[in-house]
């Protein structure tokens, strides 16, 4: 049999998913809950069998596809078609739903989107386990697609700063490409995977240490790294750890902001420390200024309240305020306890429009965060600051280095490009659905919550919460594409027809 790394990347994140169901197999049999039990270490067994049988059969098939074309033809299949094998044990164990919305459920933890389709309460602790495992997992699989996919075709955000254009490569196609690709993908997951376990588990030792039961805990330590928002108490806000788990999950919604937060093996990192990393600068600046600008809204609007009571709520109103301007910033989509107060103390009323900007703009490139990404925001900021100069002096020259013209020019152009494409995905999903029946205020936010990956958007951004389970099969579908092409965003796709990619 091959080798693990000279396996395809599609049959290997097969395998991964087939052996990641017995871990909600042994969690409902310690519950003796043996039909769930059963159906997840039969799904597992049944898909570990197959991939091994198909690997024996394709061992003696020695030639693969050249350069990143491959790879990137997995991560997109794998958005697409895992979810249909993640679905059937959940399909079988909750007994109660179709198929179809065991599919949307799927694709939506595994592009970390975290859209609620169930009511919490309707299913069981082990069923909030797969459905939080399969965010996680997908969002370690973003950090390694990012990392050895995405990077070396100029994709991902990386084309912002990378001298190749968008889907080609810095060095030319040749016959050691598939080995390079598999040495890459290998050192990805040899360096991420670690440090990925490593946080969540501190992540959740420190939630249960502040006093959220082991499972909740679990959960929400996977939802806050790979930002999916999953959580089977219906948020962070249900939890029993109170203001102490909602400060710890603040510092690990930094990881978001930039990857130089834990990785230097991109090409942000040639500027040194991440006090000079213009993404999270800008996400600290975003944070402050959003924040800032409610909080002051906050204060005007509440003079007729007496001062002793003014300054608990505009305590509690900061921090809810900044708590939840980085959660769906970084596209998890936590709402803070004292949100509500705070929205309540100033009476700002819903928010909608504010979160959603948040969701659009996004985390950091190469993070398990959504949207457009801080480095495309940096770069067209960084292009409109250098146009105004050259509007009050035309004939000056811009003082940067490089790396900074190369971002103010060509990065700014494909930020810009991107940003149109963006635009026009959020047109098109949004007149899809509009046209299919949906009210066009709750088309636009089902847009915004796919495309940006922020599912709770759903319920956060008007005052009656998008009802999901509503929509019909056809409505289920455009969202699960929508969702797919949000996580893949739209230039990886257009590079797949780049027909340079497919010669030989």
């Amino acid at each position: 049999m091959q080798r693990l790394h000279d396996i395809p990347l599609f049959l290997q994140l097969t395998l991964l998913a087939s052996v990641s169901m017995f871990v909600p197999a042994l969690h409902a049999l310690s519950w003796n809950s043996h039909h769930e039990a059963r159906v997840f270490f039969y799904a597992g067994t049944l898909g570990l069998f197959v991939c091994v049988l198909i690997s024996i059969a394709i061992s003696t098939h020695q030639e693969r596809r050249r350069g990143g074309l491959g790879n990137l033809a997995a991560v997109v299949a794998a958005y697409f078609v895992l979810p249909v094998l993640l679905a059937f044990p959940f399909y079988e164990a909750v007994q109660t739903t179709s198929f179809l919305n065991a599919y949307f459920e799927m694709v939506s933890a595994f592009t970390t989107t975290g859209a609620p389709l169930f009511e919490p309460g309707r299913l069981s602790g082990t069923m909030h386990l797969w459905r939080a495992q399969v965010g996680w997992l997908g969002g370690l699989f973003v950090w390694v697609s990012a990392a050895a996919v995405l990077a070396p075709l100029a994709l991902g955000g990386f084309e912002v700063t990378a001298s190749a254009e968008p889907g080609r490569s810095d060095t030319p196609l040749n016959r050691d490409a598939p080995a390079r690709d598999a040495h890459r993908l290998t050192r990805a997951v040899r360096q991420l995977t670690p440090l990925y376990v490593g946080l969540t588990a501190l992540l959740a030792t420190c939630l249960i240490i502040s006093g959220d039961r082991p499972l909740v805990a679990v959960i929400h330590a996977m939802s806050t790294l790979s930002t999916s928002g999953i959580s089977a108490t219906g948020g962070i806000e249900g939890s029993t750890s109170g203001l102490r788990g909602e400060f710890i999950v603040f510092l690990f919604l930094l990881f978001a902001l930039s990857r130089l937060t834990f990785s230097t093996d991109t090409i942000t990192s040639r500027r040194q420390g991440l006090h000079n990393d213009p993404e999270f600068r800008m996400g600290v600046l975003i944070v402050a200024g959003v924040t800032l600008l409610l909080f002051s809204r906050h204060w005007v609007a509440s003079f007729d309240v007496e001062a002793n009571e003014n300054i608990a709520q505009a305590l509690h109103a900061l921090w809810g305020s900044t708590f939840t301007v980085l959660s769906f910033l970084t596209t998890t989509g936590f709402e803070s306890s004292d949100w509500a107060a705070s929205r309540g103390w100033s009476g700002l009323g819903v928010s909608g429009i504010i979160l959603m900007g948040l969701a659009v703009t996004g985390g950091g490139v190469a993070t398990t965060a959504g949207g457009v990404k801080l480095l495309r925001v940096y770069a067209l900021y960084l292009n409109g600051v250098r146009e105004l100069e050259r509007l009050v002096h035309p004939s000056s020259v811009g003082r940067s280095s490089n790396q900074s013209r190369r971002i103010r020019r060509n990065g700014a152009f494909i930020a810009w490009i991107f940003f149109m494409l963006f635009a026009l995905s959020l047109t098109l999903v949004s007149v899809v659905l509009a046209a299919h029946g949906v009210e066009f205020e709750n088309a636009m936010i089902l847009s915004i919550a796919a495309l940006s990956t922020t599912g709770p958007l759903i319920t956060a951004a008007s005052e009656t919460p998008v009802s999901l389970v509503d929509l019909d099969a056809l409505g289920k579908l455009i969202l699960c594409a929508a969702m797919v092409v949000g996580r893949l965003e739209t230039l990886a796709i257009i590079a797949l027809m780049n027909p340079v990619l497919w010669r030989d």
